[in-house]
């Protein structure tokens, strides 16, 4: 998506399919492991198969490698599935994995809930593979490290069965014509949990959808300077992105330009996010063609050193 400069109606039916629409879907309690590549170092394989079949993260020094979109990490540290306010959800896919700043945000972030709002905690989604890198399915970035997808569903005060983390849906926050939030779910309590995270100062940015931005606008009292690092996105409509920015001294890190200094809130900003066009993408009279999935000659060279490390 850093690549995408014309959002036509191809496109933007493009971003929706390939974006977090995936990250609803029920895991498994029992997972099957995936079946070994026949030839794993055909240069044609795609990344996201070798790093898919990584169990483990790379036993390096922790370091993210190239974009949010485009990359690896070395060295990742696993979410615990149960802290004192959080609890990691489809564990069947391994992806609660993550830079140690990041294990950190989330442990700050999650209190801040439990205070600021009155959640018991959060429900975590996808982070990152255990070494990062592209994904079998879901995200197109999530590769470094450095994202984490989370819940708009407030935990519940008590610890969740295996078949209730695989199983449970979150709760949707727009409402159904999409241009605003639905009033039976969203609370006060959702702008307390998305602020306490954007004021954090590693954050980079926060995704969500147009009709949740559209809210925190309308509903953001005091400081709002924190509405800036709010950013809306396709998708992102019972959860929230958190993306951090590159930790100090990491050195293959690309950061991603900082959000503009404004809100963010007028209407001529959130215009585009509900017209038609977008509300509704009509299909492409041509298909467009599949993208190519990235090779590891697509991803940083330091990132053959994270798949190969033991």
């Amino acid at each position: 998506m850093r690549h995408c400069l014309t959002l036509t109606p191809a496109l933007i039916l493009c971003i929706m399919l390939a974006g977090p629409a995936s990250a609803q879907d029920k895991g498994s309690v029992n997972p099957k492991p995936l079946p070994p590549l026949a030839n794993p170092n055909d240069p044609a394989t795609p990344a996201k198969e070798l790093f898919g079949r990584k169990p483990l993260p790379a036993a390096l020094p922790p370091q993210p490698i190239g974009f949010y979109a485009h990359g690896c990490i070395a060295g990742a540290v696993a979410l615990p599935i149960n802290g004192p306010a959080w609890q990691v959800m489809r564990l069947s896919r391994n992806r609660n994995w993550g830079h140690p700043d990041l294990i950190a945000l989330l442990e700050r972030v999650a209190g801040k809930a439990q205070k600021s709002a009155g959640w018991p905690g959060l429900l975590v989604g996808d982070m990152s593979q255990p070494r990062g890198g592209p994904m079998l399915t879901g995200h197109a970035s999530h590769q470094i490290g450095l994202d984490a997808d989370i819940w708009l569903t407030p935990m519940p005060n008590r610890q969740l069965s295996r078949e209730e983390r695989e199983e449970t849906s979150a709760v949707m926050m727009v409402r159904k014509d999409r241009l605003d939030i639905d009033p039976n779910t969203w609370t006060p309590t959702h702008l307390s949990v998305i602020r306490g995270a954007a004021q954090e100062p590693q954050v980079e940015r926060i995704f969500v959808n147009a009709a949740i931005k559209k809210a925190l606008c309308r509903e953001a009292k005091g400081d709002r300077s924190w509405l800036s690092k709010v950013r809306p996105m396709y998708g992102h409509d019972y959860h929230f992105h958190i993306r951090m920015k590159c930790p100090a001294g990491s050195a293959h890190c690309e950061s991603q330009p900082p959000p503009n200094e404004g809100e963010g809130c007028s209407a001529g900003d959130l215009a585009y996010w509900f017209s038609d066009a977008v509300l509704h993408p009509k299909p492409p009279a041509k298909p467009p063609k599949p993208k190519p999935p990235l090779t590891m000659a697509n991803l940083p060279a330091e990132c053959r050193q994270v798949l190969q490390a033991p």
